[in-house]
């Protein structure tokens, strides 16, 4: 079939003017990555996400600074333990991705604030802007018409504007004249500005946010914390080695110890008496203790929660406290074979502790206890032991006994606060073959450890004058935290900026003013005031007002605005 006489073909169909983006080549993608991360809002992201990633660090115990406390989270959750320390929950704050977020967050914020400074560097050193040709567009206005016989012979519009610069100054612009002509007639204006100091305030802010980074980074590296737990009598010298932990930071030397020496004279803890819904609840601890520099020099000190001792250039904190039953065990023959304090875990509010004692030499056979300590023991209808008050009213010590491989010759690592029974035979309390009870003992009383073992005694340490004051029998152990790091002072100082700065990003408001002085026909003059604000601003129409009123009373008129 042909086609009609007046058949038009369609044309070909041109091609696309569409943009199309370009292929990023291995830079571009490193300056696009680059500019993600340098941004204000992945800058926000990073601080949120570390903010919470922050938070295991106080759910979970952390080593450095309370190992006990991991000690007895594996001891309490042998399977979830071993998953969580290597997810590094135990040590949080060292974690390869807790210090992931901090370098990023790090290098984010440099990545924002140097643009911007320099930003900000130009503009501060850059004059106001030019007067707008029609004020009356802006949305805070006012003006008002001068007649001839309304001012004296010297008022000129130039000498108006003159006048404007120095209320405008006076009130903390910036301010730059500027004159024309216009389609009324002469102009003479007065442009100003305030309110740089609202994006120094953000600089400040973001700068000191640097500034904490990197104190704590340093901080980190070059200070140590050090754990020790003294038994009341017992000291302990700033030396490595005698800490019964210590987490050092990277570039730690041993060199940085200073020399000092700490002994613990009395420990002392108050109790409410008084009031009977908080019986029993702890009021104060104070630890009485004496110092020793280099030269030996004796110094009386003291040392409460939340008031650290500062020796050394360490910061000396109590950090924890409980009772350290004196233990002395025999071999048949009466040989003393073991006799120290044990510090016992306090285990509720009433101070119901745990203790571990091993004797691993001088017996026929390695020895492990399980010991539970009651301040002041009360026994229920079913024969189970509690402490129903914290301080040493009715001291009793229960121990299960054990005999057998303590494990402890391996070369393996053992707590102090876990006993190994896998390769133990139980010979007093739960678990023996003949029902032999665990044995109980109070301050000054000896038993025999079944098995013809020897014996075991709960020595009563009150004074020898005074033994049947069973308040003093049990001595008391504290847990001292020692803690290095130069960089706190620092810390404080970017933390105030931190807070200044926010302050002043908040409630300085950034605007411009203008005062227009425009000649007319006839001898007359138009004077103009016009506000605009970079932002919320609503305050900005009374400092319009204020300004005219405070112009008009510097050009001798009674005119409001």
């Amino acid at each position: 079939m042909s086609r009609p006489s007046d058949h038009i073909d369609s044309p070909a169909p041109a091609p696309r003017d569409g943009i199309t983006q370009p292929k990023l080549g291995p830079i571009g993608y490193i300056r696009f990555f680059w500019r993600q991360l340098t941004s204000m809002r992945t800058a926000l992201f990073l601080l949120l996400l570390l903010a919470i990633a922050a938070v295991p660090g106080s759910v979970f115990p952390q080593r450095s600074s309370d190992p006990n406390g991991v000690t007895q989270y594996f001891s309490n959750n042998p399977s979830a333990a071993p998953v969580l320390d290597k997810l590094q929950l135990f040590d949080v704050y060292t974690s390869a991705w807790f210090s992931a977020i901090y370098l990023l967050l790090f290098i984010s914020l440099i990545g924002c604030v140097i643009p911007r400074t320099i930003h900000h560097a130009k503009a501060l050193a850059s004059p106001p802007p030019k007067t707008p040709a029609r004020l009356e567009r802006l949305g805070a206005f006012s003006a008002f018409e001068i007649e001839p016989d309304a001012t004296g012979p010297t008022l000129t519009a130039a000498s108006a504007v003159d006048s404007g610069r120095a209320v405008l100054r006076k009130a903390g612009y910036r301010v730059k004249l500027f004159d024309g002509r216009g389609p009324d007639g002469p102009e003479f204006s007065a442009s100003a500005e305030r309110g740089y100091l609202r994006e120094t305030g953000n600089l400040v802010f973001h700068i000191s946010l640097i500034g904490i980074l990197l104190a704590v980074g340093v901080g980190g590296g070059v200070g140590y914390t050090g754990q020790k737990v003294l038994v009341v009598g017992q000291a302990f010298a700033n030396v490595r080695l005698t800490f019964d932990s210590f987490t050092k930071g990277r570039f730690f030397s041993d060199s940085d110890l200073q020399p000092y020496r700490l002994r613990l004279d009395k420990f002392a803890v108050k109790y409410e008496e008084q009031n009977d819904n908080a019986l029993g609840q702890p009021i104060d601890y104070t630890a009485d203790v004496t110092t020793f520099d280099s030269a030996g020099k004796p110094t009386k000190a003291v040392v409460k929660v939340n008031d650290p001792l500062r020796l050394g250039g360490n910061d000396i904190y109590l950090l924890g406290n409980g009772y350290a039953p004196w233990i002395t065990v025999k071999n048949p023959a009466g040989k003393v074979v073991y006799s120290e304090p044990v510090p016992f875990l306090a285990q509720d509010a009433n101070l119901t502790s745990l203790g571990i004692i091993k004797v691993p030499d001088g017996l026929a056979s390695q020895l492990g206890m399980r010991a539970f300590f009651y301040p002041t023991a009360a026994e229920s209808s079913d024969g189970v032991l509690g402490s129903v008050y914290p301080d040493l009213r009715n001291p009793v010590l229960s121990l299960v006994v054990f005999k057998g491989d303590l494990g402890i010759n391996k070369g393996v690592p053992k707590s102090v606060f876990v006993l190994d029974t896998d390769k133990m035979t139980p010979l007093a309390g739960p678990g023996t073959a003949d029902g032999t009870s665990a044995l109980r003992l109070k301050p000054g009383e000896t038993a025999k450890i079944p098995g013809g073992l020897g014996s075991i005694t709960f020595e009563n340490k009150a004074p020898a004058s005074d033994k049947a004051d069973l308040s003093k029998s049990v001595q008391r152990f504290v847990s001292f935290d020692v803690h290095r790091d130069p960089t706190q002072g620092w810390v404080l100082f970017f933390a105030i900026c931190v807070l200044a700065g926010l302050l002043t990003s908040l409630f300085i408001p950034r605007r411009r003013l203008w005062i227009k002085v425009i000649e007319l026909s006839g001898g007359r003059m138009r004077i103009e005031y016009a506000g605009l604000a970079r932002g919320e601003d609503p305050t900005l129409e009374a400092a319009v007002t204020a300004i005219a009123q405070r112009h008009s009373q510097q050009l001798g008129l009674r005119l409001d605005p």
